[in-house]
């Protein structure tokens, strides 16, 4: 069995054929997905953080607002850069965000990836330490948000305060019980899957993952959960780790499906992404019964406990769900995830 949910980008344009022409677009139809995921059986709704373009940057108060029209469906990020953020401040947000949607929020943080700018976290008041790359940064702040997020109180109260204090050191509000241990990692290599594990942060995997033995992306993917789970086992968790990978994957059932994504078989595809060597991971495109065949064969998505489905949110809201339909009606019961 799997949770299967959607990962959407945020994209909007004023392309003639964008169903998203706007931010406003993207916003509203993200909520309206996530009803719609919700009542189609989906388990989760998923949306990615990118600064300084035409996508979903700020997501709590998208989080917020599909928590309060949803009732059981998973939402979360994949993934927040945290080179970003003020830590105090997330957890503050990510405890309103939480607590709005009855403790269904899963967070996923990262390093980051490639920009639309020039070292971005420089323009929202952010900078390496003396020797710090700008990744350890990210994992300095991700650090502290999770020390955060346990809910201890470490600042030294104000002994004439406007309103009365509890006793003791204080601690950020809204705390949101649990939220600690619905923090993701997003990992491209197999190094920080294993720092991932260590700090007790679930495994987020993507559709792109560093090219550290040249074998196909799905096998070096796997490689990375095994790793992941081994790492965890040693540091001695009690309770059982999530791992998700993300995918695009098409069921061709008609003829808009055919006209969007028939056009043959993909691969991978190796490149250089931030100066590291990376491989890319393969679209599935085809009919049910081939595609079923195909995705027998992806080692990573049997690893996994949660598949992210990665859905093209510039075709609208109808055409979205279509694609999930497809997917927890024709394959998920055939490949047992159901």
């Amino acid at each position: 069995m799997k949770k299967i949910g959607f990962l959407s980008f945020g994209h909007w344009s004023a392309a003639p054929h964008s169903a998203t022409r706007s931010a406003s677009d993207v916003l509203m139809q993200s909520i309206e997905l996530a009803v719609a995921a919700e009542e189609l059986g989906a388990d989760g709704a998923y949306f990615r953080v990118h600064h300084f373009a035409q996508q979903l940057a700020s997501p709590f108060p998208l989080l917020a607002a599909i928590g309060a029209r949803t009732k059981r469906i998973e939402i979360g990020t994949g993934v927040i850069d945290m080179r970003y953020e003020n830590s105090f401040y997330m957890a503050e947000d990510a405890g309103a965000a939480d607590l709005i949607g009855g403790g269904r929020l899963q967070l996923g943080i990262s390093r980051g990836s490639p920009e639309q700018v020039i070292e971005g976290w420089r323009h929202f008041g952010y900078a390496p330490a003396q020797g710090e790359s700008d990744a350890d940064m990210g994992r300095r702040h991700a650090e502290v948000l999770l020390d955060l997020l346990e809910g201890q109180g470490f600042a030294q109260p104000n002994p004439q305060p406007m309103f009365p204090n509890p006793p003791g050191l204080l601690r950020l509000e809204p705390h949101s019980p649990g939220l600690r241990e619905r923090i993701w990692w997003g990992s491209a290599s197999n190094a920080t899957a294993v720092w991932a594990a260590q700090m007790g942060m679930n495994l987020q995997s993507s559709t792109l993952k560093a090219d550290e033995s040249g074998e196909p992306f799905h096998v070096q993917q796997a490689k990375q959960i095994r790793s992941y789970r081994a790492a965890w086992k040693e540091a001695g968790h009690t309770r059982t780790p999530r791992v998700s990978v993300s995918r695009s994957i098409f069921a061709l059932v008609d003829d808009r499906d055919r006209a969007y994504f028939g056009r043959g078989d993909s691969s991978d595809q190796v490149g250089v992404i931030d100066n590291m060597r990376a491989v890319f991971g393969r679209s599935y495109a085809a009919e049910p019964d081939r595609l079923i065949e195909q995705l027998r064969g992806d080692e990573a998505i049997a690893e996994a406990d949660t598949l992210l489905l990665t859905v093209p949110n510039q075709l609208g809201v109808d055409y979205n769900v279509h694609v999930l339909e497809a997917i927890l009606t024709h394959i998920a019961p055939a490949l047992g995830w159901r």
